[in-house]
């Protein structure tokens, strides 16, 4: 099965523009459904891509334009909700791949690859992000039938320029003077380059040996919390204390910041961060943070400080 033509949803996003820029470099036709047009129509500079506003949970809109597409890839998720009862999360995570396989079944669409997270789990899940996240994993296998050919894709947080992970803490970072008090400082990652999530997702496309599958995307180091904060300040050249808060002390931090604007840290955050994301037995991604982190957050001649940092103190 070769897929000519590519709908990505959620394309506008941090992966969604690695993968769609990509792509560009094949001849496949790629088109992007975005809520809003005009914000994003830089991304029109891309080969081979058609840009169409469309609301994706309408059912009927979503099949009008994925007529004629040979695969669909799935990227849209949330972190957090603006209430507090997880219909957000069911709408987008379950009830949203729900109908985009429906449509692919209706439309004869053969292939859908679909963005989970590493240890969603619909049972198990410590948080309902994780919980529906896994529902909606489950979802798209399950019902896909032998007509539509799915892989999954289970990352741990996800870095690069732009990102929404060191970003974030280097803004915090850079206002908060000399103490940085951290929740679930213990909590461990796997950062995993968004190039190379993007490499997954094109690879897979066309190869029958990833149908059916289910891969969790690490890269090949692992850090704590604290570790990586502590590591984007030197980046920074920023000289904080990370002071990692008692469990008590990071679930209250949770209840407080989740009524702040934007929801900078919720009670489902702390939840989700009681379980490790990192990869067992798996294939592990070859980008490392020094590689790539320095050119965005800081520059070489920083990262060439931090590095002999760590080989005074034994932080690796």
């Amino acid at each position: 099965m070769k897929c000519n033509s590519v709908c990505i949803l959620g394309g506008t996003g941090f992966v969604g523009r690695y993968i769609a820029s990509r792509l560009a470099t094949s001849d496949k036709r790629i088109r992007l459904l975005t809520r809003n047009r005009e914000r994003h129509r830089e991304l029109l500079v891309i080969p081979n891509l058609e840009l169409v506003e469309a609301d994706v949970f309408d059912t009927r809109q979503l099949e009008t334009h994925l007529k004629g597409m040979d695969a669909v890839i799935n990227l849209i998720g949330i972190l957090n909700e603006t209430g507090h009862n997880g219909e957000e999360f069911r709408k987008v995570h379950v009830d949203l791949p729900k109908s985009i396989v429906g449509a692919c079944l209706s439309l004869g669409i053969p292939r859908l690859l679909h963005m989970s997270a590493i240890n969603a789990d619909a049972n198990t899940g410590p948080s309902i992000y994780l919980r529906t996240k896994g529902e909606g994993e489950n979802a798209v296998h399950t019902f896909a039938t032998n007509r539509l050919a799915v892989t999954s894709f289970r990352p741990s947080v996800i870095f690069g320029p732009n990102d929404s992970f060191l970003n974030r803490f280097a803004g915090l970072l850079k206002k908060l003077p000399l103490v940085f008090p951290l929740a679930c400082a213990d909590a461990r990652f796997a950062p995993v380059y968004v190039g190379d999530v993007a490499e997954r997702f094109i690879k897979a496309l066309d190869d029958p040996s990833t149908y059916g599958k289910r891969f969790d995307l690490c890269g090949p180091q692992e850090y704590s919390l604290k570790e990586l904060v502590e590591y984007t300040a030197h980046i920074l050249g920023l000289k904080r204390w990370v002071i990692g808060l008692p469990d008590f002390a990071s679930k209250m931090q949770a209840y407080v910041l989740e009524w702040f604007p934007g929801k900078p840290f919720s009670v489902d955050n702390y939840r989700s961060l009681q379980i490790d994301s990192v990869c067992r037995d798996t294939e592990l991604q070859p980008t490392s943070l020094d590689m790539i982190t320095p050119s965005y957050l800081g520059n070489s001649n920083r990262y060439i400080e931090y590095d002999r940092y760590r080989k005074q103190t034994g932080k690796y």
